[in-house]
């Protein structure tokens, strides 16, 4: 089991299911750790993420624990046993471990669902656009840092763009639509991108428009990974230290709740693409 000085959002994913495994069959660490021949002190490391485990030990505490759900366990197995290391590695040292652990996320994805209220979704912003937003929010970064922020959103597009392209879905409200992060034709220029990826298939866009009665979700902006299986789903949103992981299974359901609400208060998608050409011919 080596350690590692910083786990990623995924391993610590994969500890914390491993806790949550123990504790459902009522085991305490040092029982687990008797049982794997290691110390109660490893078995911590591993819950934490900091240390790595064996798919075969992954198996092995699953039949202790009496675990039969075949499918759950494998999952686990496969995110122990991958060896990723994706473009978002280039940057590991260069950002905030925030952005390696989002496009890691998006990366393992079986599906990717945003809800956006003021801002445009990541996945689909012009360089344009995330220039500014990165500027505005950090008004002392220097240039180079908003390049390299800048240079990996664009990046991230590839998970959407690709030759095997992850489903991604935006509930997007009007006010993020209709906020000037910068001027008028960078506002123009990303509202037309919005529409060309849509109509490349990279995208699904629904909008909440602004005079929409019964909508009272201001704080719903937030993305959803779909896992290999529902209770591996991933919710991320952002706090004020920065993008919070969230996968305990209330939490889940009620996020999933959140976007039934807020897909009810939307326009469809062709619906949408109309609305949207509107207001880029308004500016």
């Amino acid at each position: 089991m080596a350690a590692r000085s910083h786990p990623t959002a995924r391993q610590v994913r994969l500890g914390s299911e491993l806790r949550k495994l123990r504790e459902a069959a009522g085991l305490k660490s040092r029982e687990v750790a008797a049982f794997l021949n290691t110390t109660p002190a490893q078995m911590s490391q591993v819950e934490a993420g900091i240390a790595a485990v064996s798919a075969e030990r992954i198996r092995r505490l699953a039949a202790h624990c009496a675990c039969a759900d075949e499918v759950f366990i494998d999952a686990l197995a496969a995110m122990a046993g991958d060896r990723t290391r994706g473009w978002w590695e280039d940057y590991r040292r260069l950002l905030p471990p925030v952005f390696m652990d989002s496009a890691e996320a998006e990366h393992h994805a079986k599906f990717l669902r945003e809800i956006a209220i003021t801002r445009i979704p990541g996945l689909l912003q012009t360089p344009d656009y995330s220039r500014a937003v990165f500027a505005y929010m950090n008004p002392e970064l220097p240039e180079n840092e908003v390049a390299l922020r800048v240079e990996h959103r664009m990046r991230r597009r590839a998970v959407i763009e690709g030759d095997n392209p992850t489903p991604y879905e935006a509930i997007i409200h009007e006010v993020a639509l209709r906020l000037r992060v910068s001027d008028r034709e960078s506002s123009r220029a990303q509202l037309r991108q919005i529409l060309d990826m849509v109509e490349q298939g990279h995208a699904s866009v629904r909008v909440i428009p602004i005079d929409q009665d019964g909508f009272a979700g201001s704080g719903a902006s937030m993305v959803y990974v779909g896992g290999p299986l529902p209770r591996l789903d991933t919710g991320v949103r952002d706090s004020p230290t920065g993008a919070a992981f969230i996968d305990g299974e209330s939490q889940l359901a009620r996020l999933r709740a959140l976007i039934r609400r807020v897909e009810s208060a939307s326009l469809d998608s062709g619906a949408s693409r109309d609305f949207i050409h509107r207001l880029a011919k308004e500016l």
